[in-house]
């Protein structure tokens, strides 16, 4: 872990220096925090360098998000990719501007359906379905996040998305108030399919909790909250960090010997002895005593080199 000692230039005092961390952690999210901010607060406990998430989740949302540090970061397109799971809880009959608890109501409408109705009504929405993207979103058109237009009270036109709801299941009804599951692909809008679902029963809904319970096969058992790492030592906060390698754990794992090793981070192609033990496509590259080399992609006798860790 090398340790760059930081200048405060406006005072002359030196901050705390920053540690090249190359690591994943999960982490909680609380509830009032954006992602961005998370990263910021993940920086500042661990003294890293570099930080990114594998997928946001709004401020009003908690649960998992994987945290890469370093040179993790290069492994997170999968976990952006990865299906998420989600815990939900939807209230029927009003309708707010942003779909969840921040915005303003908009409309009330007096709730008929019972939970058989409620649940014959989602299971309309599993399979492959559209979504239209919220206006409350990330979302950029001509540069600019589509909730920047909503706030300054602009409705644009948005092309419809296809997405995948693998799993919706009925968990509770409790008058007006709806919990389900959900394991969906990425790009998905739980806020929308509350939405949705809302329309479809002729009373509207918007989401009021959402906790997300995996991202792909990492489970949200693994993560450690905000307050619990504040109050750990040093020690036990690095006892937290998972290798860089967690983000890829799904892939398949081939090991190379010094040579190949050698040549792939020169970033050389090979000639592939490894085409009858896996299928085409990427693979973890690992080296004799277990060093993470990083994503190489094996097909028609060849393999060629992905993403791999700078300096391994």
């Amino acid at each position: 872990m090398r340790c760059v000692p930081r200048t405060d230039a406006g005072a002359g005092r030196l901050r705390p220096p920053r540690h090249k961390l190359d690591a994943v952690l999960l982490l909680d999210k609380p509830a009032g925090y954006s992602s961005n901010q998370c990263l910021g607060v993940i920086k500042r406990l661990y003294s890293a360098q570099k930080a990114g998430h594998t997928g946001t989740l709004d401020p009003f949302a908690t649960g998992l998000l994987p945290v890469a540090l370093g040179e993790a970061t290069k492994f997170s397109q999968g976990m952006l990719d990865a299906d998420k799971t989600y815990l939900a809880t939807m209230r029927l009959g009003v309708t707010t501007s942003t779909g969840d608890p921040e915005g303003a109501i908009v409309a009330h409408a007096e709730v008929a359906a019972d939970a058989a109705s409620i649940a014959s009504t989602m299971a309309a929405f599993a399979g492959e379905i559209e979504q239209i993207p919220p206006m409350y979103s990330a979302l950029k058109r001509d540069g600019r996040p589509l909730y920047e237009y909503a706030r300054a009270g602009i409705e644009l036109e948005r092309a419809p998305r296809r997405v995948v709801i693998r799993a919706l299941d009925l968990l509770a009804v409790s008058g007006a108030d709806v919990v389900f599951r959900v394991r969906c692909s990425k790009g998905t809008y739980v806020r929308t399919l509350a939405e949705d679902i809302g329309k479809r029963l002729g009373c509207g809904a918007h989401l009021t909790a959402l906790r997300r319970e995996a991202v792909g096969s990492l489970p949200l058992a693994d993560a450690h909250s905000v307050a619990a790492l504040e109050a750990m030592d040093e020690n036990a906060r690095a006892a937290c960090l998972l290798p860089a390698d967690t983000l890829v754990a799904d892939l398949p794992r081939v090991v190379f010997d010094a040579v190949e090793t050698g040549r792939l981070e020169l970033g050389q192609r090979l000639a592939s002895r490894h085409d009858d033990d896996h299928p085409p496509g990427l693979v973890r590259a690992y080296t004799a005593d277990d060093r993470f080399v990083g994503l190489v992609e094996i097909g028609a006798g060849v393999v060629r080199p992905v993403r791999l860790v700078a300096g391994a």
